[in-house]
């Protein structure tokens, strides 16, 4: 019942790796499908048992530009992306120039929205920082002693047996 172990037809074990990859090429043309499909990356860890020499392999992958490693805030993991390069575009540098030139520091939301407004330019909705929540560790189950019923032998001179009445009721 381990996920990550596989019964062969010959029954014997062997390690089911995450992903099913074995080269270079193939972890690229997984990370494209992820991108065009827009299901977002691979954890480097799940890369790391799939693929062999995958620590050298990702990181010529990085360095040459065809993958994008994002540390993950929540809990320090590395996440692997494919980057396309077809959405790369040049800007020109004057434009450039004037966007960094333009200070908001002193300047709080409402009143960089009414300076849009008088410009006859509607800003974006919502774009507060959304924090990411931090998964929360499950607590193990708490192991209890079960004590069995105490009999109420203090009070056997008190207590009155009733018995006899509930079985005149049943049989009515």
């Amino acid at each position: 019942n381990n996920p990550k172990i596989e019964v062969t037809p010959e029954n014997t074990y062997i390690f089911k790796p995450p992903y099913k990859i074995m080269t270079k090429k193939e972890l690229i043309k997984l990370l494209k499908k992820k991108d065009l499909k827009g299901e977002g990356g691979i954890m480097y860890d799940d890369v790391c048992e799939s693929l062999p020499k995958a620590e050298k392999i990702v990181q010529n992958l990085t360095t040459d530009g065809k993958v994008i490693q994002i540390l993950r805030p929540c809990d320090k993991k590395r996440v692997l992306f494919y980057y396309d390069h077809t959405t790369d575009m040049e800007i020109d540098g004057e434009f450039v120039k004037q966007w960094r030139s333009i200070s908001v520091d002193g300047l709080d939301i409402q009143k960089i929205e009414s300076y849009l407004d008088k410009q006859g330019i509607r800003s974006m909705q919502d774009q507060g920082i959304k924090k990411v929540a931090m998964p929360k560790r499950k607590k193990g189950p708490v192991n209890r002693k079960k004590r069995a019923p105490k009999d109420n032998d203090h009070l056997a001179d008190v207590l009155e047996d009733y018995s006899e009445m509930t079985a005149n009721k049943a049989d009515r």
